[in-house]
């Protein structure tokens, strides 16, 4: 990877100059800079994705069987939206009952959720966030959104122009989100990763919690502050990413898909969970607060299980495996079987299943994306569309994504484009079809 600046947290604004050593940042434009040199950015916003692309969703009491897992129930109808989730809870050896991942995160959603409900209240008294005190003028601020636009526009092109269509307050906020996404990304996967430390990421977690209170450090943070006092986002989420970066410090594999969802959640999902309180959800919609946010964390989750299965190859060369153990074993696969490259029938097998599943992801984000605002559906929908085709394109490739990578040409890209902002002029269901679903 080659890269000249990349803008890291600490007590007076420093950031690596590529050798290792810490040199106080002068300005904004060092994100710029450390941006355009890095060679691979593939987890946050790629190319039309807002995720966080490196490598839960619903009502506890209404279990669906789908193809996340073996052991799950039924099916339900909670407030006329059909909802579906995986057994949440497992039992100890010794008769106790544990938490899932999906559990863990869905207490997320409910927080989140409820916040936005009352937002939506007017006749409640609501908490009063304290004002912004920016780090300079004013015009700080006005550059610091200038800045977040021009990022957005070059390293997530597709996105962007769908994001043109939100209004100014809208868009401008969603760029806040995905410029403070890809900074925390670069912490751990950019070029100069290797001298990141717990320590960094505890800094940069404490930046976080001062832009909350409305004490940003720099000009950029500034911008996101003003985003979080201007709408019902919750900082968990972007805690929990932080915490996904502290598990790319030291953890390589997982040994089952409970352990690669929570993964997913941190470095993907929490973006689905940020977003949704800035696109909006469609006054029409007779939809859930909280299925709309189980759906937006599926389309997080899909398009990282997607990264994930694309970049098999890659991460192995890192020495790093985001797949399954238990599931690999089960498919007659080892871990040697990976570093060696070899596509073989088995592994065929097993990849079909892993693209199933991600396809269901898919298929549940579809029912969320439905629901948002009107302004906001055209660059959600460009994202799903894209994201998916990666899946056709393995496929396409007879599975070898060990040597071959996958990726979306650009007159598909293009073609994609018509036919997202089609299905975005679809308004969200009915009272009566949701009830007849």
């Amino acid at each position: 990877m080659s890269v000249a600046m990349l803008w890291v947290v600490s007590p007076t604004s420093e950031v690596f100059n590529g050798v290792g050593f810490l040199e106080p940042a002068r300005d904004g434009n060092r994100i710029l800079d450390s941006f355009r040199h890095s060679s691979r950015c593939k987890n946050v916003i790629s190319d039309g994705s807002l995720n966080k692309g490196r490598k839960k969703r619903q009502s506890f009491s209404s279990m669906n069987a789908d193809l996340r897992y073996a052991f799950l129930g039924c099916s339900s109808l909670e407030n006329g939206v059909r909802l579906s989730l995986t057994s949440s809870m497992v039992a100890s050896p010794a008769g106790e009952i544990a938490l899932t991942s999906e559990q863990k995160v869905y207490d997320v959603i409910l927080k989140q959720a409820a916040l936005v409900k009352r937002r939506l209240k007017p006749d409640e008294d609501l908490d009063v966030k304290p004002d912004i005190v920016l780090p300079g003028s004013l015009g700080l601020l006005s550059e610091a959104y200038d800045r977040y636009r021009e990022v957005c526009a070059e390293y997530a092109k597709t996105f962007y122009l769908g994001t043109l269509l939100m209004t100014r307050e809208r868009r401008t906020a969603i760029w806040a989100i995905y410029v403070w996404c890809r900074r925390t990304d670069e912490l751990v996967d950019g070029p100069n990763a290797s001298h990141i430390t717990p320590m960094a990421l505890d800094r940069w977690e404490a930046r976080l919690e001062d832009i909350f209170r409305g004490h940003p450090f720099d000009m950029l943070n500034a911008a996101l502050a003003d985003t979080v006092s201007r709408f019902p986002v919750d900082i968990q989420p972007f805690r929990d990413m932080i915490e996904g970066m502290r598990m790319d410090l030291w953890k390589s594999r997982y040994k089952n898909f409970d352990e690669l969802y929570l993964y997913c959640y941190y470095v993907a999902g929490t973006v689905g969970l940020m977003s949704v309180p800035i696109m909006g959800i469609a006054p029409e919609s007779q939809a859930t607060t909280e299925s709309v946010y189980n759906n937006a964390l599926a389309l997080g989750l899909a398009n990282q299980l997607t990264n994930i299965l694309r970049d098999v190859g890659e991460d192995a060369r890192r020495g790093r495996i985001y797949l399954p153990q238990d599931e690999l074993a089960q498919a007659g696969l080892s871990e040697e079987d990976i570093f060696a490259g070899k596509v073989t029938d088995k592994w065929r097998v097993f990849m079909k299943k892993q693209i199933k599943r991600a396809r269901k992801f898919f298929d549940d984000a579809e029912n969320g994306v439905k629901e948002l605002s009107s302004a906001s559906r055209w660059p959600v929908w460009a994202s799903l569309l894209l994201y998916r085709q990666i899946l056709d394109e393995i496929e396409a490739n007879d599975y070898n994504n060990f040597t071959r990578r996958a990726y979306v040409g650009k007159p598909k890209k293009i073609l994609a484009l018509p036919v997202a902002y089609a299905k975005s002029l679809v308004p969200p269901r009915s009272s009566f079809a949701l009830l007849n679903t």
